[in-house]
């Protein structure tokens, strides 16, 4: 494919020197370090399954299952008895306070996840939970309650009654991945997939302080798909996150997944392939592909496509097992990184088994767009271990930090153009079992790697589920 060509070329120019990679850092600035300086315990009887090889209370996708915000962190989880519950302490605070927010878990499924969102403008803490390819549970706080922490009691009564709905907004009867996002203006969105894997679209809602409204889809499914293997008509986007940066500009980057299988070398791999990226300048009504082409409508006829030029930053076809919903992050000058994983093709040309082959030789992979707008891509030399996703933040020097499934934590510095990774912390003592819950808000509020994660169990028997606090450089 003429594009692929284009961007493997893009891709293979792209190894600069250090100097060239970064631009921003200063020659004075740290680089990565971390001191661990806590952990406390949510709950130490959560409820524990293990399905799609994931956790309900831990599975890295979730936005947010974790946050801070004026001085609080929040959490959320399910009990052993399958309760909701939310929690909250002060920063620094050894103890949580916990309120049930009136709903169980359904199913044992651990796509069933609680997200959670703040409103800026009126001040709720807002909670989507329990979906997948079905309906969902939504709950939302009083006005005012995350505005004012230290002087309102939490308490259910804090909370509203469970809902089905949006306020009275229904989306769609197949409704999947929650994620929140506060715009830069104080609204609330809402980002979900309709339909179901291998046929789905994203859409977004929006909530202004007084009603909920549905923006629309913005991705499509329908087009045809051409590997070396086959064809595919159908797809979904799966996104690795939808963030602002601080100019206001929403980015997302994303992975397809195919419907058929026949684009695939073998049954035992996963049909995810190509690393995309779109951002939008208005909110999400208008998606652009890196040089600024308009690539889709939120709501329109004209949604972003895998026919669509220009998408793909880190083209890879089906046969690597590459994971989807991963994870990204934007730097201070407003540079979109993203981390992807897959297996090399120096282990092999196709996986057979996606599992066992991603833990053998899975590698993760750092993709970032420097000053110049080249995409640059560095492998992290440190073996997944797992099938599982890795997570992505940057301190306030830009410096990056990849969170491993168990607790790692590898750091690479702006300085070097991201090319010094190497282990800071290897996960010793956690006994995680896998994935782990990033708090994504809390780094730029008081310099603090957070994260959240469930020690390993067996079967449906409960383990405890923790907050482990890390100080970046100040």
């Amino acid at each position: 494919m003429h594009r692929r060509t284009l961007l493997a070329a893009a891709l293979a120019g792209a190894v600069v020197t250090p100097a060239l990679a970064s631009g921003t850092a200063r020659a004075a600035d740290p680089g990565p370090s971390v001191t661990r300086t806590g952990t406390t315990t949510l709950d130490a009887q959560a409820l524990f399954f293990v399905s799609y090889d994931g956790l309900v209370n831990n599975n890295a996708f979730q936005k947010n299952g974790l946050l801070t915000y004026k001085g609080y962190q929040y959490a959320v989880w399910y009990t052993a008895d399958r309760n909701a519950v939310v929690g909250r302490r002060a920063l620094g605070a050894g103890t949580w306070s916990t309120v049930k927010v009136g709903h169980t878990l359904r199913y044992d499924d651990s796509h069933n996840v609680i997200s959670m969102g703040v409103s800026k403008v009126d001040g709720r803490l807002h909670l989507n939970m329990d979906s997948h390819s079905d309906g969902f549970t939504y709950v939302k706080s009083v006005a005012g309650l995350m505005d004012n922490p230290g002087g309102l009691s939490w308490t259910a009564s804090r909370f509203g009654t469970p809902q089905s709905t949006l306020d009275g907004l229904a989306l769609t009867s197949q409704f999947t991945y929650p994620q929140f996002v506060s715009t830069p203006d104080g609204k609330l969105q809402l980002s979900y997939r309709v339909a179901v894997s291998g046929n789905g679209r994203n859409a977004l809602a929006e909530y202004d302080g007084t009603k909920w409204t549905n923006l629309g889809e913005w991705s499509g499914s329908t087009g045809t798909y051409t590997s070396e293997h086959g064809s595919s008509t159908a797809r979904n986007m799966y996104l690795h996150g939808i963030d602002y940066d601080r100019n206001g500009r929403l980015h997302s980057f994303f992975t397809w997944r195919e419907q058929n299988g026949a684009v695939m070398c073998s049954s035992g791999g996963i049909t995810n392939h190509d690393t995309g990226y779109v951002y939008s300048d208005d909110r999400g009504r208008t998606w652009r592909n890196n040089a600024g082409t308009v690539v889709g409508v939120t709501g329109g006829s004209d949604k972003v496509s895998v026919t669509d030029a220009g998408l793909v930053v880190d083209p890879l076809n089906p046969d690597h097992s590459l994971m989807n919903q991963e994870s990204q992050f934007t730097d201070s000058a407003g540079r979109p990184h993203a981390i992807i994983s897959y297996v090399p093709g120096r282990f092999g040309q196709c996986t057979t088994n996606y599992v066992a082959n991603r833990t053998a030789n899975g590698r993760a992979f750092h993709v970032r767009r420097n000053a110049s707008g080249t995409w640059q891509k560095t492998e992290i030399p440190v073996p997944l271990n797992s099938s599982q996703r890795t997570k992505l933040i940057l301190d306030k020097y830009d410096n990056a930090y990849a969170v491993f499934p168990f607790g790692r934590i590898a750091g690479a510095s702006a300085a070097s153009g991201y090319t010094d990774w190497r282990i800071l912390f290897d996960g010793s003592g956690l006994n995680a079992f896998g994935e782990v819950v990033i708090d994504e808000t809390r780094v730029a509020q008081d310099g603090v790697l957070s994260f959240m994660y469930q020690e390993k169990s067996s079967g449906t028997t409960p383990s405890a589920l923790h907050v482990t606090d890390f100080r970046l450089p100040a």
